[in-house]
């Protein structure tokens, strides 16, 4: 039975989200979220905590395994419950509406709209190599990206997934680009070993930086309510963009390797433009700075598509949030949810301009709230198989309950890791999440239970 609603919300609750996205788009939409700004970063932290060439592509293939293993966790759930909200809708399933708003708040004030600001500052600082505007040319550029982009997605599900698509290529072959340059152009480098000091006992560091480089591709489940056939669909979707992204993350760190040694890595702060300035000098240079700002649109247009879907179910949830769960079904998109995180993080975009914030400080502020969750959802698994063992499942994890046990504990271990080499930015984070707790104190969930479509 239907508690009493307000106008609005009742009325997009009789008009939820319609399947308008086909394969491609929603395999677009995963690889543009993954492959993004980080490849061209986080291979220099890697390379800085490992002791060999050897570890290094070990833990970028150890990454794309235990995302793979992440992945068909999460097939089973987003085909079993295909419906808008991803993680959202799972962990109210399971465990009750107010720990899962706890999560749709993380995501819009930590993890999606702390990424959003990130890229939109990477974005910033590789066009003002390109174009300078001035002493505020960082902040008016990822100032113009939320803005532009927040536009795009705000005037229908259509023209933000086409700028998807077409972004990702240019990224895709950004990538691409890097590979062929290292391996066949660029002059190998004199050494590629590194006398740091670092050991096997940092390989929890050093995985910390690669999955939080593979991380985003559980986003694809914000859209299964919009892709046609999503039982058929998700689960290879899901499972095979992580394989071309793992064959083009070896690939590309082997490239790293190749030209500039692990102990060049290490000292880089843009690999891939040293790689590219290796091989055709500073015209590759700047090319690639070009390129990283396709990556950045790629990713923060790919996460805003997904990020407001969650701010969208919660509005659902909430009779009091009703304005945010509004759903414009002749745009296809949730065109208040979308406001409401541009909105956000466009004030995040005016803090950090007055404040001195880097790309390690950033997965400080993300890393322990954005594990936690995921835990919480692999053990979602185990409590929805229990409590609801009738329910048709058209994909199920392989060797279970091996997988989603072995996806739990690298969770549990990664939250541990984020929270053990990390300071002040974890606990910022954990305070944002806090914070949510106390909201709760205010806001009464509806009683409704949700069903897929």
């Amino acid at each position: 039975m239907q508690p009493s609603v307000p106008g609005a919300v009742a009325a997009q609750r009789a008009h939820p989200p319609r399947p308008s996205l086909g394969p491609a788009a929603a395999f677009a939409i995963t690889i543009g979220i993954v492959v993004g700004a980080g490849i061209f970063r986080t291979p220099s932290l890697v390379a800085g905590a490992s002791s060999s060439g050897t570890m290094v592509l070990m833990a970028w293939l150890a990454g794309g395994a235990l995302s793979i293993v992440g992945a068909l966790c999460y097939a089973e759930l987003a085909t079993t419950y295909p419906q808008a909200g991803g993680d959202y809708a799972y962990l109210r399933r399971a465990y009750g509406a107010r720990l899962a708003f706890l999560y749709a708040w993380a995501r819009l004030t930590v993890i999606q709209t702390g990424s959003i600001v990130l890229l939109a500052y990477v974005i910033g600082d590789y066009m003002q190599q390109l174009y300078d505007l001035g002493a505020w040319s960082s902040s008016i550029y990822a100032a113009a990206t939320v803005i532009v982009l927040t536009a795009l997605n705000w005037w229908g599900v259509r023209q933000g997934t086409a700028v998807q698509n077409a972004l990702t290529a240019v990224e895709i072959a950004g990538v691409l680009l890097i590979i062929v340059a290292g391996l066949l152009f660029a002059p190998v480098a004199a050494t590629t070993r590194i006398e740091s000091g670092a050991d096997g006992s940092s390989l929890g560091l050093v995985l910390v930086f690669v999955l939080l480089t593979y991380g985003g591709w559980n986003e694809a489940v914000y859209i299964t309510a919009e892709v046609r056939d999503a039982r058929r669909w998700m689960p290879r979707i899901l499972i095979l963009s992580l394989i071309a992204i793992a064959a083009l993350y070896l690939l590309v760190n082997l490239a790293y390797l190749r030209v500039l040694g692990l102990d060049g890595m290490a000292a880089s702060d843009a690999v891939a433009a040293d790689v590219a300035r290796a091989a055709f000098g500073s015209t590759g240079s700047t090319l690639m700075s070009a390129i990283v700002v396709a990556a950045a649109l790629t990713s923060a247009n790919a996460t805003m598509i997904t990020g407001a879907r969650s701010v969208y179910a919660v509005g659902r949830d909430f009779p009091a949030l009703g304005f945010i769960g509004r759903w414009d079904q002749r745009r296809g998109t949730p065109r208040a949810a979308m406001l409401a995180q541009g909105g956000l993080s466009l004030l995040l975009v005016g803090l950090a301009a007055t404040a001195l914030d880097g790309f390690r400080t950033a997965v400080e502020y993300t890393a322990p709230v954005f594990w936690l969750f995921f835990l919480l959802v692999g053990v979602s698994l185990f409590v929805l198989r229990r409590r609801d063992p009738e329910r048709p499942r058209p994909f199920r994890v392989p060797l279970y309950p091996a997988l989603p046990l072995l996806f739990c504990a690298t969770s549990a271990c990664l939250l541990y890791s984020s929270l053990a080499y990390t300071g002040m930015g974890a606990l910022v984070g954990v305070g944002v999440l806090a914070l949510g707790g106390v909201l709760l104190l205010f806001l009464e969930p509806s009683t409704r239970t949700q069903e897929s479509p």
